[in-house]
């Protein structure tokens, strides 16, 4: 690329306007002493399908707002390539997904310090957690991160699966945050007056307001820069021109499990072997970087009701016409509920010492064509799908050159242990019992895959392998730990033996929480930017 190259300094660069992005932009720019630059590689938010709560369905596939990743192919996915969406526009990923509240468990957290994470067990981050939420019910506050209950909104037919819980041994509870929370219940969402609050809405869009933060879109890091072992600033590239800009406090690399990593490597920090292949100069080995990888897998099971699901409205034109009248006079009604309205944590055996199993639970069924849309069945339906909370498995995000344009290998390395293949049957088998309670029989008209019934655990296993899914979580590829031999970062999301450098996304998460990866993902980042103004004295 051509061009002559201009040099802007600030004190903190933040590379990344997503979940964790968007919380350092506001955090690191409230006081007005620091000069904040906030990159992202996508555009604006401000689109209609994205502001709709239901629109999900429409951004899944929209190369303009997303990444559009593949992995490689997954041996233990029957070989298969899947798509992995992450989001390319201000509020990142956030701006894209199902907008699900889920914390994660208290073991999650105590499991991180035990690897290493000093100071992030549950007791040290749940206050972070009261401290962000503002929610749908409570006294008016200026906490950021808008937590509602839809129960009002959803479809009728989302109560059918409340009422099969007991059925199959599963509590009802109120609120699936609630601390030690087991069971079945409505999802909160990250939903405000009808529409998505994304990361962008909560602590980017008031913080654009202060003269010390500037947020550039269309901006591709290309590497970090260096003097002498500090990272010094970064390159990057927008609109056909390079920039370079210099940091004199830190740079903060909030890409995500994929991007950050990617970063990393591409900029001499990383597996030392990895890089010289590459033709790319070792600043520092890193043997842990884009190792690690961890993400949620679900397996989904379709069934025809003999009663009215959502299909039934946004299944044929006239009744997405209805809906979207009642959208734009009352904010209200199907367009305004996310995807995903019933689900929980259950215990899928016996042994379990605590939920092992998470559960989705919508009132539609539908399918996704090659290109990525989804597209309602006009006969009504139903799914539910059941997801381990906690794999073992363990992947990689590797560079594939020395090109910032090249998108990099993800090689998930899925169902590799003897423990998450027995959590894949049982995931079936959880949702067959679901599925045979009487409160569910009474409105089923059959399952789609006629097979269900009747599939034993090899069955069960193979079907997993060839249709299971992403539930798109990847973390843990840079994550936080004792040292360079086990981790990327330490307990205060330092880059090991690396000046100036923090990561500060999924991707130092030791390993994934139980649910979505989100709310957890914001608090990492209110508690990292306390952290680095801490260092800032």
């Amino acid at each position: 690329m051509g061009g002559e190259m201009t040099v802007e300094e600030y004190d903190y660069i933040v590379v990344g306007a997503g979940s964790a992005g968007c919380v350092l932009a506001d955090q690191l720019s409230k006081s007005g002493k620091f000069r904040v630059l906030v990159l992202e590689a996508g555009g604006s938010d401000a689109r209609m399908w994205i502001k709709i709560p239901v629109g999900y369905a429409v951004n899944y596939a929209n190369p303009v707002l997303n990444w559009g990743y593949h992995t490689d192919a997954d041996q233990g996915l029957a070989g298969r390539k899947n798509y992995w969406p992450r989001g390319r526009v201000i509020g990142g990923s956030s701006s894209i997904n199902a907008m699900a509240y889920i914390r994660g468990q208290a073991r999650d957290f105590d499991d991180w310090a035990a690897a290493g994470a000093t100071g992030w067990d549950w007791s040290a981050v749940r206050g972070t957690y009261a401290g962000m939420e503002a929610h749908s019910g409570e006294a008016p506050s200026d906490k950021p991160i808008w937590v509602q209950d839809l129960s009002d909104q959803m479809h009728p037919f989302s109560k059918r699966f409340l009422s099969a819980a007991p059925q199959a041994g599963y509590e009802v509870v109120d609120d699936l945050n609630r601390e030690g929370a087991e069971g079945m219940g409505f999802y909160r969402s990250n939903v405000r007056r009808g529409r998505r609050w994304s990361a962008a809405d909560a602590f980017l869009r008031p913080a654009m307001r202060r003269a010390n933060l500037r947020v550039k879109t269309r901006a591709h890091v290309t590497h970090l820069d260096f003097v002498g072992t500090r990272v010094a600033g970064l390159t990057y590239s927008r609109r056909g021109k390079i920039h370079r800009v210099t940091a004199r406090q830190q740079v903060i690399l909030s890409g995500g499990a994929i991007n950050t990593p990617q970063i990393l490597q591409l900029s001499g920090l990383g597996p030392a072997e990895l890089l010289r292949s590459h033709g790319i100069k070792v600043q520092r080995d890193l043997p842990q970087v884009g190792q690690g990888l961890q993400d949620h897998l679900a397996i989904t099971h379709q069934f025809r009701a003999n009663t009215t699901t959502l299909n039934a409205t946004l299944g044929n034109p006239v009744g997405r016409l209805l809906a979207g009248m009642r959208y734009v006079l009352s904010r209200r009604g199907p367009l305004s509920v996310p995807v995903n309205q019933v689900g929980g944590f259950v215990r899928s055996h016996a042994q379990a010492t605590a939920p092992d199993m998470q559960l989705f639970c919508n009132p539609a069924s539908y399918e996704i064509s090659p290109d990525g849309q989804i597209v309602l069945d006009r006969g009504a339906g139903y799914l539910m799908s059941a997801q381990a909370c906690r794999p073992t498995s363990r992947g990689a995000v590797q560079i594939r050159s020395a090109d910032y344009r090249e998108a990099p290998s993800i090689q998930p390395n899925s169902l590799s242990t003897e423990g998450d293949r027995q959590t894949a049957i049982r995931a079936s088998r959880l949702i067959r019992t679901l599925s045979q309670t009487a409160a569910m029989q009474a409105v089923s008209a059959g399952a789609k895959c006629t097979e269900f019934e009747q599939m034993d655990d090899d069955a069960l296993l193979d079907d997993f392998r060839n249709r299971a899914t992403t539930v798109y979580h990847p973390t843990c590829t840079c994550r936080m730990g004792r040292d360079a031999q086990d981790s990327v970062v330490n307990e205060r999301l330092q880059v090991h033996g690396v000046p100036g450098l923090r990561v500060v996304d999924a991707s130092a998460f030791p390993n994934i929480t139980s649910g979505n990866t989100n709310a957890p993902t914001m608090m990492l980042a209110m508690r990292a930017a306390r952290m680095i103004l801490q260092d800032a004295g």
